[in-house]
């Protein structure tokens, strides 16, 4: 059978090894591949796999031997899930490789951020020493608040480093979510987003991006964190207004930055609307890599493996996510708990 798989500068080794020896056909694209060069390699294709790569209703309806995709990662709002279930293309992302990796990039963004270390890192550069002056005093995790976006599998890992681990306050924002499931995940339940941004010393953002929550974080929310308080966002660019978020840092109105995901990316040093970001002290910019561990990558080849060969052999491929888009399907899947 023939496989496309979009983004292959994400290596997967293991993954396209067995599926070579298997004797299928693999066809690997660059990122940014265009849509065009996408519906010609795909028009005969058996499965499509994808990271990054956006799959348009076009592609789909023009791959009529298609028995599936398979996103190598988590977050599904590439793919036009609705088409895909009107022409019967089942659709499964592998949700749970990452939950803990994630939360310990998005703490180590929000620790750095708190010691100050990119400011320090550029004085000891520079200068060779730092003498104890108002300019990089940094602040303790411990007693501070720590307000959560989300409180899902990775939200809930990042309440614990914080709450038991680093006795923060941990509070968080999750609609739908009562009070006392939150409490079980360790976090106080805070009823609105606003009163959240305005007692939270360090603000993390776990939630999914949907048309309900892109844009989020915009200039109101911006204005209504503390002036001493940091972003951090591991999850999806476009949940914050970048723009805002620049005038927000530019003007103070939030004190720091530290961002894994970006809504254009791959970011540039030069004309990419985020580039004024680079080189400032209160900013950290990583790409888009707080997942990629090697033990990360391990339990992501595995399960993808398994969820290719599920749908090239034809059976009901597993789909572990709760995200409702992916349970909104009813062809060819059968759903984990």
């Amino acid at each position: 059978m023939k496989i496309v798989r979009t983004d292959m500068e994400l290596q997967l080794p293991s993954v396209d090894a067995a599926l070579r020896e298997l004797g299928h056909e693999l066809v690997l694209l660059p990122d940014g591949v265009s849509e065009r060069e996408l519906i010609r390699e795909t028009a005969d294709a058996d499965l499509l796999m994808m990271c990054y790569a956006r799959i348009s209703r076009q592609v789909i309806e023009a791959a009529p031997k298609l028995r599936g995709i398979v996103k190598y990662g988590v977050g599904v709002d590439a793919i036009d899930i609705p088409a895909a279930i009107e022409h019967g293309v089942p659709v499964v992302n592998i949700p749970e490789y990452a939950e803990e990796t994630v939360a310990e990039g998005a703490f180590a963004l929000m620790i750095s951020l708190a010691k100050r270390l990119p400011a320090l890192r550029r004085q000891m550069q520079t200068r060779g020493w730092a003498w104890p002056e108002a300019e990089w005093i940094g602040s303790d995790l411990a007693e501070s608040t720590v307000g959560l976006i989300g409180l899902g599998k990775i939200g809930r890992s990042m309440a614990r480093m914080a709450g038991a681990g680093f006795r923060a306050r941990v509070v968080a924002y999750n609609p739908g979510m009562s009070a006392a499931e939150m409490a079980s995940r360790g976090a106080e339940k805070c009823e609105s987003l606003e009163e959240l941004l305005s007692q939270s010393d360090f603000v993390s953002i776990h939630t999914v991006l949907n048309e309900k929550t892109r844009h989020l974080v915009g200039e109101a929310e911006l204005r209504a964190m503390k002036s001493t308080a940091c972003l951090i966002n591991v999850s999806r660019g476009a949940i914050v207004d970048e723009a805002a978020l620049i005038r927000a840092l530019d003007e103070g109105w939030i004190a720091g930055a530290g961002l894994d995901v970006f809504s254009s990316e791959p970011l540039a040093l030069n004309d990419h609307h985020l580039d004024t970001l680079f080189g400032r002290d209160n900013v950290i910019l990583t790409p888009h890599l707080t997942f990629y561990t090697e033990q990360a990558m391990e339990r992501l080849e595995t399960e993808t493996l398994e969820r290719c060969r599920e749908m090239l052999e034809g059976r009901p491929v597993l789909v572990k996510s709760h995200d409702p888009r992916l349970r909104a399907q009813s062809k060819g899947v059968v759903f984990g708990n």
